[in-house]
C-alpha cells in the first residue's frame, strides 16, 4: 500500500491508536511506522494478533513499539495502559481514538454509549497528562454517525451511530480546552468501509446494505485507504471546523 506520510516524517514522535491489532487501526498503525514513529499498538482480547503488528512493523521500519491490553470502558484498565505508555515513551505526540463498537451481543443495552462516548472521553481525559503543546487529538467516526441528525441509518446502526455522534458531541466540548494548551482535534469521517467488522455485519443483518451504499456512493473507501486519511488528519493543518470528510457526502444532509 503507498504511504501518505513522508518517510520519518514522524521520527521521534509516539502515537497512540486505539483498537489498533486489525482492520482500520492496523492498517493507521503501519502507516505512522512508516513515517518514523514509535507506535503504541492497543487491543482489547486479541494480543497474538497485536503482537504480530508490532513485529511486522518493528521488522519494517525499525521504530519502537508497545502493545498494551485495555478494555477503554474500564478506567482501571486505561489508567494501567497509560501507565506503560508513559514509562516506555515519556509522552504522547498523537491519540487516534479508533476504537468503537456497540453491535456486539450480549454486552448490555448501554454499552454502544459507555464505548462510544463514555470511553472516548475517559480515555482523553487520561491521556491529556501525557500530551503536550503541539500534540493532536483524532476522532474516527462514520458518515452514518457524524450526519445521524440530520439523515437518517438503517435501523441496525442506529444504537451506534447515536452513541458516536454523542461521542463526538462530547470531544467537541473539550475543543476550547484543548485549543488553550496547544493541542488540537480533528474528526474524520468516512462512509461505510469496505471490508471491516462493521460492514459485514451490517451486511449480515441487512442483506444488500453495503452493496447499496456503494451504488449510492458511487464508490466506498476500503480498509487501507481510510487508515490513511486518519494518518493524514494527525498531521496536516486542521481546518475551522475541526472535521475531514472523507468521500462522497451527496447522500448526506449537512449538520448545523
Amino acid at each position: 500500500m503507498s504511504q501518505p506520510l513522508p518517510a520519518g516524517s514522524l521520527e521521534g514522535k509516539t502515537v497512540l491508536v486505539t483498537g489498533s491489532s486489525r482492520g482500520v487501526g492496523a492498517d493507521t498503525v503501519r502507516y505512522f511506522a512508516a513515517a518514523g514513529a514509535n507506535v503504541v499498538i492497543n487491543f482489547r482480547n486479541k494480543a497474538p494478533r497485536a503482537e504480530k503488528l508490532a513485529r511486522e512493523v518493528n521488522e519494517s521500519h525499525g521504530v519502537q513499539t508497545l502493545v498494551v491490553g485495555a478494555d477503554l470502558t474500564d478506567a482501571d484498565s486505561v489508567a494501567s495502559m497509560l501507565g506503560a505508555v508513559k514509562d516506555v515513551f515519556g509522552s504522547l505526540d498523537i491519540l487516534v481514538l479508533n476504537a468503537s463498537g456497540g453491535m456486539e451481543q450480549n454486552v448490555g443495552e448501554d454499552y454502544a454509549m459507555r464505548l462510544n462516548r463514555d470511553a472516548q472521553v475517559g480515555m482523553l481525559d487520561a491521556a491529556l497528562p501525557l500530551m503536550a503543546a503541539g500534540s493532536r487529538v483524532v476522532f474516527v467516526t462514520s458518515h452514518q454517525a457524524h450526519f445521524i441528525r440530520t439523515t437518517p441509518t438503517m435501523p441496525e446502526y442506529e444504537p451506534v451511530a447515536l452513541s458516536k455522534r454523542a461521542g463526538e458531541d462530547a470531544l467537541r466540548e473539550r475543543i476550547p480546552a484543548l485549543g488553550e494548551n496547544g493541542i488540537e482535534f480533528v474528526v474524520v469521517s468516512a462512509d461505510m468501509i469496505e471490508g471491516t467488522i462493521t460492514a459485514t455485519l451490517l451486511n449480515r443483518l441487512n442483506p444488500g446494505a453495503i452493496d447499496a451504499r456503494r451504488e449510492q456512493a458511487g464508490k466506498l473507501l476500503n480498509v487501507a485507504e481510510f487508515a490513511a486519511e486518519i494518518a493524514q488528519a494527525a498531521v496536516a493543518p486542521v481546518p475551522a471546523s475541526h472535521e475531514r470528510i472523507c468521500g462522497d457526502t451527496s447522500g448526506f444532509a449537512p449538520v448545523d
